[in-house]
């Protein structure tokens, strides 16, 4: 695929709608629309690579309450003409059939790869991958099993959604700011991954999201893991321009514009 003269794509990730409460949610709900209205006019595509909320289940009847003003942005973006393409993170990866049906956007469950301009893109959320984590890994493939989710949806959605935000919160409180933590070339193990998969094929572009922490390394062959960190504390973003890739901090106030990591 080629981008169109004078587009670009871009990547963002980990809104975390919904945690840790209603107002400071709504505070960065509004940040990411007015991000949004600001890239509208050269957006070719637009990417979230998942956990844009805390929690998200969708009953055959009933979505969670909430998140009107990004919704909405989405619907009128794709109904502009612009591309919007959404991953499922491990924060929702309930998600089976909304956004398509109602937003017109794909949701991807699994890392996909794109060819934009000769250059190949890696994509994914980034939860699950790489080595060890078999704990995880094991609960992801349980929570994504339809029999999980068809018992899951059993459950009123006032004890559902209340019983899983409360989990989501004790897991926030158990993590803490880990996150924030570089771990050095060698144990990244998203990096790890990326190493492992250029083994066997070549691409110029990583793109995950979930570690929270913007990263921008060099792999072999002149490849690079690029890693968005989060709209909570990083508020960053890549920006494809048709020649490279580049991560930029979003500064709330105009007249700072962005600033690249």
């Amino acid at each position: 695929m080629t981008i169109p003269a004078g587009k670009k794509i871009y990547f963002l990730s980990d809104f975390h709608l919904g945690a840790p409460d209603y107002s400071s949610s709504l505070q960065r709900e509004k940040k990411i629309v007015r991000f949004l209205d600001s890239i509208r006019h050269d957006a070719a595509e637009i990417f979230i690579v998942g956990d844009i909320f805390d929690f998200w289940y969708e009953y055959r009847k009933v979505v969670p309450k909430g998140y009107v003003r990004l919704l909405g942005k989405l619907a009128e973006l794709t109904d502009a003409g612009i591309a919007i393409h959404v991953f499922v993170g491990n924060h929702d990866m309930w998600m089976s059939g909304y956004f398509e049906k109602e937003l017109n956007i794909p949701v991807y469950h699994q890392p996909k790869t794109f060819d934009w301009n000769g250059k190949k893109f890696y994509l994914g959320h980034g939860d699950g991958l790489g080595p060890a984590d078999y704990g995880y890994k094991f609960i992801k493939k349980i929570f994504r099993s339809p029999v999980c989710q068809w018992l899951f949806g059993q459950l009123h959605p006032s004890w559902g959604i209340g019983l899983a935000n409360y989990f989501s919160r004790k897991s926030r409180e158990k993590t803490g700011n880990s996150d924030e933590k570089f771990l050095g070339e060698e144990n990244e193990w998203l990096a790890v991954y990326c190493k492992d998969i250029l083994k066997h094929e070549h691409f110029d572009y990583f793109i995950f999201g979930h570690r929270h922490l913007p990263l921008d390394l060099p792999l072999p062959g002149s490849s690079r893991y690029i890693n968005l960190g989060d709209w909570i504390r990083s508020f960053t973003y890549a920006v494809f321009d048709g020649d490279t890739v580049k991560l930029l901090k979003w500064q709330p106030i105009e007249s700072l514009g962005n600033t690249t990591i």
